[in-house]
């Protein structure tokens, strides 16, 4: 037996150990390479999952700059940025990104509340599951955009059908995921915790809650992101303030490079979030193995 068709990355190591039938050879793979290997890894994928952002905004300029694209229909990303100073520097951006920041952290705190609560009701309650499903399959189809004018017919145009609509956005993903992730525990784990005797506290906290967790996150991941998309789909429509807000006046006054500037801030918003939940993941999920792409 050769190890030819093993991958270069993986040196394995040979051992003799003796069982009941008599001596047999082992091999066992070898640790991750390090040193100049992994080095080379780095170079070679210098900026991460960032690389080709940063290639895309490079192409970007390098065309702006070219003359490709003129400044009405997409300003170069070193004018977006001047933009974004100016707009600081004239008291406009900095109480705009504000409001904007505070609808969204009440809208998702509302959304991930509920759809904590009635996703683990409908998980570990059969009556639950019949109340709720339902209900939320039927919300799930129906678009942020639709719900936005039943908000203000239901509470005018203040902050609280703003807040509402971010919250319906980061609800349903929760929900969904949250219960799909309990009922998706293997059930020979459940029976082997009754075989031994767990109550029903240590049953949810030490089988359910880990067994879930993975499904919660990924649920979280896609609440930050449609809270983000329910936070744009408010302030777009009867808005006086906030990041829409500035987009509908540049838009309004032919202020590309303003407009631009609410979508880049947009975009890092939900950057950020992506890589938040991926910390999350790094840190409460150490304890699973997955595969890890070469």
């Amino acid at each position: 037996m050769t190890l030819a068709a093993a991958p270069r990355s993986v040196v394995a190591s040979k051992a003799v150990v003796a069982t009941s039938e008599g001596e047999r050879e082992v091999f066992t793979p070898a640790a991750p390479p390090r040193g100049r290997l992994a080095v080379l890894r780095r170079l070679r994928w210098p900026l991460g999952i960032y690389t080709t952002p940063v290639a895309v905004v490079l192409l970007w300029e390098f065309l702006a700059l070219a003359g490709v694209l003129g400044p009405t229909y997409a300003p170069a990303p070193t004018a977006i940025v001047r933009a974004a100073v100016r707009l600081w520097q004239q008291g406009v951006l900095g109480p705009d990104l504000a409001v904007s920041l505070r609808r969204a952290a009440l809208g998702l705190a509302l959304g991930l509340a509920v759809g904590i609560v009635t996703g683990v009701v409908s998980g570990l309650l059969r009556t639950g599951e019949y109340l709720l499903n339902g209900v939320v399959s039927v919300l799930n189809t129906i678009p942020i955009l639709a719900v936005l004018p039943v908000m203000v017919v239901w509470f005018g145009i203040d902050e609280l059908p703003k807040v509402l609509v971010i919250a319906f956005g980061a609800f349903v993903p929760m929900y969904l995921n949250l219960f799909a992730a309990i009922r998706g525990i293997d059930q020979r784990l459940i029976e082997m915790a009754h075989t031994a005797g767990v109550d029903r506290r240590r049953l949810l906290t030490r089988v359910i809650a880990p067994g879930a967790l993975p499904g919660f996150l990924v649920g979280l991941r896609f609440s930050l992101a449609y809270s983000i998309l329910g936070l744009v789909a408010a302030e777009t429509v009867n808005a006086d303030k906030g990041l829409g807000f500035l987009i509908t006046q540049g838009q309004t006054y032919l202020q590309t490079d303003q407009v631009f500037v609410g979508l880049v801030i947009y975009s890092i918003l939900g950057l950020a979030a992506d890589q938040f939940v991926r910390v999350l993941e790094k840190v409460l999920l150490r304890w699973r193995t997955g595969y890890e792409a070469s």
